[in-house]
């Protein structure tokens, strides 16, 4: 590639995750936040899945040589300026992973997907255990949900007071950075970001939408594209919360469950 049209190229983002079907999360929602941001999303896919939006009916790993095939593939010949984690199944997944982001001298944002919207397990038991000694340790950005926090570190929050504590808990496993998604919670939407001296409090409105199947995959893409920009981790946070709310807000009905969010909202109503 000359060097003109490599100056002309967006940011580049790896995201290392399953595949949803029916488009709502995973690798499909990854790649569309990605375009939305402006950033060219690249993938490595873990997992395949039979998903809709009533729930996932089945899984099936890939086998770690096509996984880190897939990923050296990428980084040895395109480059990357950010890496996102989702679905990682099994600790050998998982380990082979944290391997291959701890030689990529980029950001990560380590989404620690452990259960679908629909309650589906999505990562090993056995997985855990890796997820906090190997990957939480190379995580730039760790962002796991309530839910998350409770099966990594055994912390049960039930109110805004406990997420300092539940930050605390993750970011002794190794991450430079945690935020905490309190979207569990009732009232405002709020989370919670430190780096365990830095603090920084993130709300927005609740709406009245079930259609949320994505979130969390949306949000670590979001926050992984403005890491890729240059954007410091409050500044990529703070935008991916934005565009994250009004993904939500624009939340739409699919099939007869759980519809995804509006990746292209911004596209459909003008936004910037």
């Amino acid at each position: 590639m000359s060097a003109s049209s490599r100056a002309s190229a967006p940011p580049r983002v790896l995201t290392v995750a399953g595949s949803d079907s029916g488009g709502g999360a995973g690798i499909q929602a990854d790649l569309k936040t990605m375009l939305a941001l402006g950033v060219h999303g690249m993938s490595v896919l873990t997992a395949v899945t039979a998903q809709n939006s009533l729930g996932v009916q089945g899984a099936w790993e890939l086998p770690v040589e096509a996984v880190r095939a897939q990923y050296r593939s990428v980084v040895d010949d395109i480059g990357v300026d950010a890496v996102k984690t989702g679905m990682l199944s099994s600790a050998e997944l998982v380990e082979t992973v944290a391997e291959l982001i701890g030689g990529t001298a980029v950001p990560s944002v380590v989404d620690p997907v452990g259960v679908s919207k629909h309650g589906d397990s999505l990562l090993a038991a056995s997985a855990l255990d890796s997820v906090r000694t190997k990957l939480l340790p190379v995580a730039t950005v760790a962002t796991p949900n309530l839910d998350e926090v409770a099966q990594l570190t055994g912390v049960e929050v039930e109110s805004e007071d406990g997420m300092r504590r539940a930050a605390a808990a993750v970011l002794a496993y190794g991450p430079t950075w945690v935020l905490i998604k309190g979207g569990h919670l009732s009232g405002d939407a709020v989370d919670f970001l430190t780096d365990g001296s830095e603090e920084h409090w993130l709300r927005a409105p609740r709406f009245d939408n079930r259609h949320t199947h994505g979130t969390g995959c949306t949000l670590a893409s979001a926050i992984a594209s403005g890491l890729a920009k240059g954007q410091s981790v409050p500044e990529a946070v703070t935008a991916a919360k934005e565009y994250v709310t009004g993904a939500i807000a624009a939340g739409f009905a699919l099939g007869g469950g759980i519809g995804p969010v509006d990746h292209g909202w911004r596209f459909r109503t003008g936004g910037a």
